[in-house]
């Protein structure tokens, strides 16, 4: 088996605001001494992950990353007929297993401090063993009752997991992901705006009802995601099928779904230009390197593909890695994106 799948995309997003920082401006990252645009690989993994293109595929296998467990719990607990406060009570002493509560006194006392990744067998069973509790058929809950290290969600076992307080239960992330960056300069502009007051009289002043300003850059960004593929069917627990579908999902995704950053503003929806997939088993590497020197070209897409695959070949040729098979799409020229997937799958 292949134990690697690495994914390099080229994507071209028109005038945007796809991940902001703590200014509300885009993020950036200096590179070969120039600025580039940059979106987070946290970004890119809630779009991907909350997409209808992982909602369809991956019905039934998607965990949530969520404080709020303890309120599902008190919900059907109190729908079967329990007291609010045993409900509540109840409901404490079963999420405490995923992370820190909140204090009791806290105007939501059963919700988690951290976010906690939960997967849908794991939620059932939370259901299930407070149920039993306010039945009074369980004493209490324990970690081995109710979390997993391996099951069918598919998100969870790509992305990973956390739990401070019971680390025997983390989930190695099977699937890392770069931020994706610019592959040429790209100085972040400034869009002044203002509104009008629809109900404003004549008779008054000509001035704005708002005025605003929002950052902004459009370019070029390289993506590169690695799928440790034995990992990951672990973290499934050996299932090889959902595996097959979860990576397809994940490709797809990176291909076609754009970040939700200032989308009603710029609707800066974009899919990949050029797309390569790299399957083998040696020693995963980024392609970033072909950017350090920044892209200065009237055809940026067209040149950034030409440095890609030019710095792959350089690569191959003194590592050896050239075993390793590859499917690639461009738009207008080889290949498409079934073509990609069906590769990604096998």
């Amino acid at each position: 088996m292949s134990r690697f799948l690495q994914l390099h995309a080229l994507t071209f997003y028109p005038p945007s605001n796809l991940n902001r920082d703590d200014t509300g401006r885009p993020k950036t990252a200096v590179i070969g001494g120039t600025t580039r645009l940059r979106v987070s690989s946290q970004s890119l993994k809630r779009a991907w992950r909350t997409s209808d293109v992982f909602g369809t595929a991956l019905a039934g296998h998607l965990a949530s990353r969520t404080q709020r467990l303890g309120e599902l719990l008190v919900a059907r607990l109190v729908e079967n007929g329990a007291e609010p406060d045993k409900a509540q009570a109840i409901a404490r002493e079963v999420a405490k297993v995923f992370g820190k509560l909140k204090d009791p006194k806290d105007k939501h006392p059963t919700r988690i401090e951290q976010l906690a990744f939960i997967s849908p067998a794991e939620r059932d069973a939370a259901l299930a063993l407070a149920e039993r509790i306010a039945a009074g058929d369980a004493p209490d809950a324990k970690p081995e009752d109710l979390l997993r290290r391996s099951d069918t969600a598919a998100d969870l076992a790509m992305f990973g997991r956390m739990l401070a307080d019971n680390p025997d239960y983390n989930r190695e992330a099977a699937v890392q992901v770069a931020h994706a960056i610019t592959t040429h300069p790209v100085p972040v502009e400034d869009d002044f705006y203002t509104a009008v007051d629809d109900l404003k009289r004549p008779s008054e002043d000509a001035g704005a009802g708002f005025v605003g300003e929002q950052g902004f850059g459009s370019g070029v960004f390289y993506l590169y995601a690695c799928v440790d593929r034995a990992l990951l069917l672990s973290n499934l627990g050996g299932d090889v099928a959902l595996r097959a579908t979860a990576v397809a999902a994940l490709v797809e995704a990176a291909a076609t779904v754009s970040p939700g950053g200032k989308q009603a503003s710029f609707a800066s929806r974009a899919r990949a230009h050029y797309l390569l997939a790299e399957r083998g088993d040696a020693q995963p590497r980024t392609l970033a390197g072909a950017f350090t020197r920044a892209v200065r070209d009237d055809d940026p897409l067209g040149a950034s593909v030409a440095r890609l695959q030019e710095w792959r070949h350089a690569m191959n040729a003194a590592y050896g890695d050239d075993g390793d098979s590859h499917k690639e799409m461009a738009v207008g020229a080889a290949g498409t994106l079934a073509d990609v997937l069906a590769f990604c799958r096998a």
